[in-house]
């Protein structure tokens, strides 16, 4: 069955890449392994370009070098939204369950724009009919009126692809034809090689991943 992949970056990350040896991850294959019969011709990774911390500077040349990895994958096409970091206000825990408000200024980091990227190409492939097989890696409940309408009102199926780490959204799940959860063997066996060459030249996974 003709099949394209939607994958939201930041959340796959959060929800089995984070802290794991697993981040030198290639989307497409490990979607190919988990989906052996379904023909999958694109898959669309959304995300945003972060900006460096003070306490991990060298976080956006990390991701700059996965990027590039996934650049060297045909059938991979990455779409960006973009990263807004900003100090607000906000309830210091203790005192707000003691009844009290004793505001503390923090650093927020929002990662916009995926979400709205997804379900826009989502339903615009599904429009021009270009898949038969949906397959989503997300885990976001605002999702679910784009899938509801890609399922009801194009025809087509859905398939909800993630990591048995996290519990599947409740909104999600009754608009799934399909639910498959993968492991982190399938993780393990989905990593890009140490070094890749693409049209610059020869490079490496990042050394601190």
């Amino acid at each position: 069955m003709r099949t394209r992949v939607y994958v939201d970056g930041y959340n796959l990350y959060y929800a089995c890449l984070k802290r794991s040896p697993h981040k030198w991850l290639n989307i497409h294959q490990l979607a190919c392994s988990q989906l052996p019969k379904n023909s999958i011709d694109k898959t669309r990774y959304f995300t945003a370009r972060v900006s460096a911390r003070p306490h991990d500077p060298k976080q956006p040349q990390r991701q700059e070098t996965y990027f590039r990895a996934l650049a060297t994958i045909p059938e991979i096409e990455v779409h960006f939204g973009h990263f807004l970091t900003h100090e607000v206000s906000m309830p210091e825990a203790a005192a707000w369950k003691s009844g009290q408000y004793k505001p503390v200024r923090v650093v927020k980091t929002e990662e916009k724009g995926s979400d709205v990227n997804l379900a826009t190409y989502l339903l615009m492939d599904a429009a021009d009919d270009l898949f038969d097989v949906a397959v989503i890696i997300s885990n976001d409940s605002d999702l679910k009126e784009p899938i509801r309408l890609v399922k009801d009102k194009f025809g087509k199926r859905i398939v909800l692809l993630g990591s048995r780490k996290t519990r599947l959204s409740g909104a999600l799940k009754p608009h799934a034809d399909f639910i498959r959860q993968f492991g982190p063997k399938a993780l393990e066996d989905a990593q890009f090689d140490s070094e890749l060459t693409d049209k610059v030249g020869k490079f490496n996974k990042p050394s601190d991943w």
